[in-house]
């Protein structure tokens, strides 16, 4: 099952390795459009955003390889599992993040799919940057650095 927050929202996939594998610049919250079967799967939480990415074409928005498993009751009108889903948002959004993409050599990676507190599947967004090996490297000694730190901290009292 999916993960329930504080604020009301409930957490579907969260793309973990993304975080440590790009630089991420900003953050941007979009819908997704689906149909009644994805919806009902997404409710399972059974989904995985780890592989997938947006892509800009024709001024829209969509999401490339994201799974969502198959709705087992809904016999013949189930939904292809990977298929590319529409992003919803502003057409202007839309334009510049597909200016900084093909201008910065940016890309747009799903950090979280989540159903907010109105119970509308979203998908944050984020606008990054691939790290080098060497930066990956710095990421993984400041994470070991501060939980480290925060052991001796507890530990004297």
């Amino acid at each position: 099952m999916a993960k329930k927050k504080d604020d009301g929202t409930k957490v579907i996939a969260d793309n973990r390795k993304a975080r440590f594998a790009y630089a991420i610049d900003d953050t941007l919250e979009a819908g997704i459009m689906l149909t009644g079967s994805e919806v009902k799967s997404l409710r399972g939480g059974k989904s995985t955003i780890s592989e997938s990415y947006a892509q800009a074409k024709d001024g829209e928005l969509f999401l490339v390889n994201a799974y969502i498993p198959e709705y087992n009751e809904a016999s013949r009108f189930n939904h292809e599992p990977k298929r590319t889903r529409k992003l919803l948002v502003h057409k202007r959004e839309a334009a510049k993040l597909a200016a900084a993409t093909q201008r910065e050599g940016m890309t747009l990676i799903p950090l979280k799919m989540y159903f907010n507190a109105r119970g509308v599947a979203k998908v944050e967004l984020g606008i990054a940057k691939g790290k080098k090996l060497h930066d990956k490297r710095e990421t993984e000694k400041q994470r070991d650095w501060a939980r480290d730190k925060a052991r001796l901290l507890r530990n004297r009292g």
